[in-house]
């Protein structure tokens, strides 16, 4: 019983494919459990006739009972069964591939982060980094691609796995059922940090997505701490809107205070941890391209974590 409850536990949760939260992931989790059934038959049959051959009858077939039993068992069954599931799994593509209504992501996947600009039918582009946050009940196409290497973005709870390539742009449409916070990661090794490439989806009411999008194209106020980060060379990395850092190398931090996490999954956004991501990048992050300022001092990265938290 423990067993089973610990294997269990693996069907829910903001990362399961199987505790869906989107209609994509729903059609996705009805396609494996169909798919279960169908093998579950085709296992028992076969499983029915050896055990029936090798404990029930004792004596030989003859040559025809053994034609009959491969044409129809080996043959017929199981190419009626899995011919059954694949019209079944390529009815449901056309729905899949439904086109967006208005709202485009485009998600590049890098060593070992998340860019992120939303593109609105009416509105300007908005930047940002490592977290995505789309609105219930709408149909969003995401755009994905990466600069180096071959990535793979899944949000499990919302909808299928679709690959990141190098010169190719990818599409993915998918609509939120509930609002909450689910987590999607990078399934193609990437490199020695794709175990440490994750991202939160926040799904909001739409409404309550349509006053934060707008939101964004405000400037964050500026507070101590801006000086260091401006001193130490960060902005030639990254952006933060309203002031002289337009870095583009590295994620965006405009809104770095509204984010869940920091390095992409690695840590809760706390002022302690950014200061210790910082000052250990090298460690944290083994081979990110950001270097890690650990001559900076523990007093000053805290000043620059107490900022970046302060943009919301």
């Amino acid at each position: 019983m423990v067993t089973l409850g610990v294997g269990l536990s693996a069907c829910a949760g903001v990362q399961s494919a199987l505790d869906p939260a989107g209609h994509e992931a729903r059609e996705v989790a009805t396609l494996f459990w169909v798919m279960l059934i169908g093998a579950a038959v085709v296992w028992t049959a076969v499983i029915g006739v050896a055990v029936y051959a090798s404990r029930f009858k004792s004596g030989p077939y003859d040559d025809a009972v053994g034609h009959r039993v491969i044409l129809w068992g080996g043959v017929a069954f199981p190419t009626v069964v899995l011919a059954g599931l694949l019209v079944y799994g390529l009815g449901l593509m056309p729905k899949l591939r439904e086109p967006g209504e208005g709202l485009r992501i485009d998600v590049s996947g890098e060593q070992f982060w998340w860019r992120v600009t939303y593109r609105p039918k009416d509105g300007a582009a908005v930047a940002s980094a490592n977290e995505i946050r789309i609105p219930v009940g709408e149909r969003v196409e995401f755009a994905l691609t990466s600069p180096d290497v071959i990535h793979a973005f899944w949000i499990p709870a919302l909808g299928g796995k679709v690959d990141m390539i190098p010169g190719r742009v990818n599409r993915l449409v998918l609509k939120a059922e509930k609002p909450g916070v689910y987590r999607g990661a990078c399934t193609e090794f990437c490199g020695a940090s794709h175990a440490l490439m994750a991202f939160d989806v926040r799904v909001m009411e739409k409404p309550a997505f349509e006053a934060w999008l707008k939101a964004q194209s405000a400037p964050p106020p500026s507070a101590k701490g801006q000086d260091l980060f401006t001193r130490h060379g960060c902005g030639a990395c990254h952006q933060v809107s309203g002031t002289d850092a337009k870095g583009e190398v590295g994620p965006e931090l405009t809104r770095f205070g509204d984010r869940l996490t920091v390095g992409a999954g690695l840590l809760p956004n706390t002022p302690k941890n950014v200061a210790r991501f910082i000052r250990e990048t090298d460690t944290l992050k083994p081979r990110s391209k950001m270097p890690a300022y650990s001559a900076l001092s523990n007093e000053d990265a805290l000043e620059i974590a107490n900022w970046l938290g302060s943009l919301k």
